[in-house]
This record gives C-alpha cells, structure tokens and sequence, in this order.
C-alpha cells in the first residue's frame, strides 16, 4: 500500500494512492498502531495536495553510512574512514516538507548539498529490539532528501544546525507498506534532470534493521518516528532555481525546487 497525507478541499487526510487509476482512497483515521481501513471514498488525484506522509515526532538521520560516500570527502579530510558503528543525529521536525514544495536556500553565502536518502517510517513503539526483529517495527519507506548547509556543517563540527533549517528535510511522495527487502533498492538523484545520485541501499554500511536496533539500544522510537539512512555518493551544491529530484526505486520520486529566502 502507498500511504499519503493529502490535503483536499482545506482539509488534511491520509490516504492510499492507486497510481494506476490516478486516485486517492481516503483511510479512516490513524495509520499507526492498528489495522489500516479505508473508507469508501475516493478522490481524483488531481484535486489532491500531497503533504510530507507524515507529521514525525523525532527526526534521526544517519551519517557516512556509504562507503562511497565516506571517500568523496576524503579530500576535505584524509583521515576520514567508514565508521564502526552507525553515527546517529537528531533533526528538527520543523524542516520537514512535502513534495513539491520549495526548499529555503537560508543564506545564500553559504554552501548547501543536496542529499538524496531511503527514509524508514517506524510503524510501533520500540525500544531495545534486535536486529532480527527491527524490521517489524517499520511501517514503510518513502524518499527523503537530507538538504545540508556545509558552511554551518565545517563551523560547527556537527549536524543539528547545518540540518535543521527550516524546509531542508523534503520527504515523500507517499509511504511504500510492502517492501520486503529495504536493502536491494536504487537510490537516485537527479538536478535539473541531470543524474548525479546512483547507488543503491544494499551498498549501505548498516543496514535498516542495524540503525533500528543500535537507536533503539539508547532512545524509545515512535510511531511516525523517521530515520533518514544516508546518502549514497554523488551529492553536489543546490542553488536556487535548481530542481532536485530523489527516485528510489519501488516508492517513487519526490521532486523539489530551490528558491532564495528572503
């Protein structure tokens, strides 16, 4: 199933997306913690705004967890090398948007990189869970795009403000509920139509299910909670007019442009 948050007519739903029929199937009430049931009602696509899937109560973001992309920075540090165990941060939920929505260049005399990433969406309560269970606690997957400001990155010597800028966590277009295997997907990225992002989750470090048991080691997940999995190699600098897209293969794209702030 493919999970939306759509907004019709003023007001904000989740729904099941039939990309075939161009349709949205609203649900009937929460997607966490119980059966999934839609109503009987349907809407076209068209008329349909589609918002971030999910309103999320943390945001964790993984770093270097690419082998590839460990070493394309290696020029800025040598010593750089792939971690032992996975490097885990907190974003604020503020920098969440959805699909089609602008991203905030905030200061336009800094440098900003484009991140394209597999987003996990944990489904239920979890604390203390194994790798050989974690997978159960997911409810789906959906694209992410980890937009981060260098310059605030070099200064600060960790993630939380080069990060969380309001409008730097695009997310979407819908959540996938029936990947089997979240480590055998493509992960592209493409600016202004140019493919720059050509990996795949399989080439990760840590996997899904080891990110889900390391978090859960030290910090209770919630349902909604995301976890942004790293980006492959290939990132680049976003300015404004630019147009990024992040195709991950049995999700779909999310696609957004790069506007200046005021």
């Amino acid at each position: 199933m493919n999970i939306a948050r759509i907004k019709y007519d003023q007001q904000i739903y989740y729904a099941a997306i039939d990309t075939e029929k161009d349709c949205a199937t609203l649900i009937d009430g929460d997607i966490f913690g119980r059966e999934i049931v839609l109503t009987n009602t349907s809407l076209p696509l068209d008329d349909c705004t589609l918002l971030a899937p999910v309103k999320p109560p943390h945001v964790y973001a993984i770093g270097l967890n690419y082998a590839a992309h460990v070493d394309e920075f290696k020029h800025i540090d040598p010593t750089r090398a792939n971690p032992d165990d996975p490097i885990a941060f907190l974003c604020a939920t503020t920098a969440i948007i959805g699909p089609n929505s602008p991203i905030v260049i905030s200061r336009l005399d800094h440098t900003v990189d484009y991140e394209g990433e597999l987003v996990a969406v944990i489904g239920r309560r979890c604390s203390r869970v194994s790798e050989d269970e974690a997978l159960d606690y997911v409810l789906g997957y959906t694209c992410g795009n980890d937009v981060s400001d260098r310059t605030y990155q070099n200064a600060d010597k960790q993630w939380l403000r080069a990060k969380s800028q309001p409008t730097y966590k695009p997310l979407g277009p819908w959540i996938v509920t029936d990947i089997k295997d979240p480590q055998n997907l493509a992960v592209r990225s493409y600016l202004n139509g140019e493919l720059r992002q050509n990996g795949n989750s399989q080439l990760m470090i840590f996997s899904i299910a080891r990110l889900i048991a390391h978090l859960s080691a030290f910090t209770t997940l919630e349902p909604g909670d995301l976890i942004y999995s790293g980006t492959p190699a290939g990132v680049g600098h976003l300015a404004p007019g630019d147009t990024i897209t992040v195709e991950i293969e049995g999700i779909g794209t999310l696609t957004n442009t790069a506007v200046a702030g005021e």
